[in-house]
C-alpha cells in the first residue's frame, strides 16, 4: 500500500465510522425530516455557539453558501491572496452569487488590521462595495498556519465596526483549535458564519456544514437548494460526521506530531528547504532546490517508490499532509525514500559538476 501524504481527504472511514454509517437512522433531509442530520446540525451549532447550522455536500459548497448569505449581487469580498475561496472554488463567488473577490497579501495566509486598513470600498459608483471579510483557519497554501485568538478577535472587531460581515473558512478549524489549545466556540464567536469540512482532518467520506444565525441559516438553506445540494437520506453521511466529532478531534494532535516529525527529518536532507518551526498543524510544506530539479519531478520519483506527495503552490514547492491513516512508522519510511532520492540526485549533480569544471 502506498504512503498517502497528498491530502487528508484520502483518508478512509474507520471500522467504527462504517458501523455508524450502517446503523444511521434516516429520513428526508430535503424537508427537514432526517433525524441524524438534524442531530448533527444541532450538535455543531451548540459546539460553536451559534443559533443554527445547515449540512452541505462539501467545503466549497458551504463556503459558497456563506458568501451567498453575507453578500448581495455586485458586492465584493476581501480575502488573503492564498485563500481557498479565492483559488480553489472555481470562481464560485462570481458565478453563484455575483460577488467579486479582492485578494490581499498577508502573512502565511493570515490577515491583520494593518493589511486591511484602507481596503474597504463603497459609496463610489466605480467600485463594487466591500461587504464581507473571509479568513481561513488553519490556512492551506499559507502553510497550515493558525491564527492566535486575539488576532481573530482584533480583525473581526475591525471588520464589524466598519459594517462588514465576516466568514471563516474553517475547513480545518479543529486542527487550528487543537494546535492553539482554544475552544472552537471562541473562534466561531468572532464570525457571522463558519464553514467546517468533515472530510479533511476528521476523516469522513464527505460532508461539510455552515453555522450562523437562524436567519442566515434559513437563507443558507435556500442557497443549498439553488446550488443543487439539498439531499434526501443524508443521515448515512451525517452519522459519520457525528462519530468524527465525538472520536476524532483530540487525535488530531497525533497528525500534527507526525507532520513535525516529517519536517524535522527532511530538514537534514540535501536540497530540501523546510521551515520546521512553521509546521503548526498537519501540513508540512517544503521546497526542493532548483539545482536538483522541480517539485513535479520529485513528486513523480516519490510516487514510483510508493510515497504520494503532490507539488503545491509553486514550481519548487510540495506539501505533505498527515491524517488518521498515516502512522509514525510510515512517516519514517517516507523520509527514508525521500532521503534516497535526493541523496542520489545530489551525488549525480556533484559528479556532473566535477566533470564540467574538473
Amino acid at each position: 500500500m502506498p504512503i498517502e501524504l497528498r491530502s487528508d481527504t484520502f483518508s478512509q472511514p474507520t471500522p467504527a465510522m462504517r458501523e455508524a454509517i450502517a446503523s444511521a437512522v434516516c429520513g428526508d433531509d430535503m424537508v427537514g425530516e432526517d433525524p441524524t442530520v438534524n442531530r448533527l446540525e444541532a450538535m455543531v451549532a451548540e459546539m460553536l455557539g451559534k443559533e443554527a447550522a445547515v449540512f452541505a455536500c462539501s467545503g466549497t459548497q458551504s463556503n459558497q453558501m456563506g458568501v451567498w448569505v453575507n453578500c448581495q449581487r455586485g458586492d465584493e469580498l476581501l480575502i488573503e491572496s492564498t485563500g481557498h475561496i479565492a483559488n480553489y472554488e472555481s470562481g464560485g463567488p462570481a458565478i453563484l452569487s455575483g460577488v467579486s473577490v479582492r485578494r490581499i497579501s498577508g502573512d502565511f495566509g493570515r490577515l491583520d488590521v494593518e493589511q486591511l486598513e484602507g481596503q474597504i470600498r463603497g459609496g463610489n459608483q466605480h467600485f463594487a462595495p466591500t461587504t464581507l471579510l473571509c479568513l481561513e483557519n488553519s490556512t492551506n497554501l499559507g502553510g497550515g498556519r493558525t491564527y492566535p485568538l486575539d488576532q481573530l478577535q482584533r480583525v473581526c472587531d475591525w471588520a464589524h465596526e466598519r459594517g462588514l460581515k465576516t466568514h471563516l473558512d474553517g475547513a480545518r478549524i479543529f486542527n487550528a483549535c487543537v494546535a492553539r489549545s482554544i475552544a472552537p466556540r471562541d473562534v466561531a464567536n468572532c464570525f457571522d458564519t463558519v464553514s467546517i469540512c468533515f472530510s479533511k482532518g476528521l476523516g469522513c467520506p464527505m460532508g461539510s456544514i455552515l453555522v450562523g444565525s437562524a436567519n442566515d441559516m434559513a437563507r443558507a438553506r435556500r442557497a443549498r437548494k439553488v446550488f443543487g445540494g439539498a439531499l434526501r437520506q443524508t443521515g448515512i453521511v451525517a452519522a459519520a460526521a457525528i462519530h468524527a466529532l465525538e472520536q476524532h478531534i483530540d487525535r488530531l494532535a497525533d497528525d500534527h506530531a507526525n507532520a513535525r516529525r516529517f519536517a524535522e527529518a527532511i530538514s537534514q536532507l540535501p536540497h530540501i528547504h523546510v521551515d520546521v518551526a512553521g509546521v503548526e498543524t498537519n501540513l508540512a510544506f517544503f521546497e526542493i532546490d532548483p539545482v536538483w530539479g522541480t517539485a513535479a519531478q520529485l513528486s513523480q520519483q516519490l510516487k514510483e517508490r510508493g510515497v504520494h506527495i503532490n507539488p503545491a503552490g509553486g514550481e519548487q514547492r510540495l506539501r505533505a499532509c498527515t491524517h488518521l491513516d498515516v502512522t509514525r512508522d510510515q512517516i519514517d519510511q517516507a523520509v527514508a525514500v525521500l532521503r534516497e532520492i535526493v541523496t542520489q540526485g545530489a551525488a549525480a549533480h556533484q559528479t556532473s559538476s566535477a566533470g564540467t569544471y574538473g
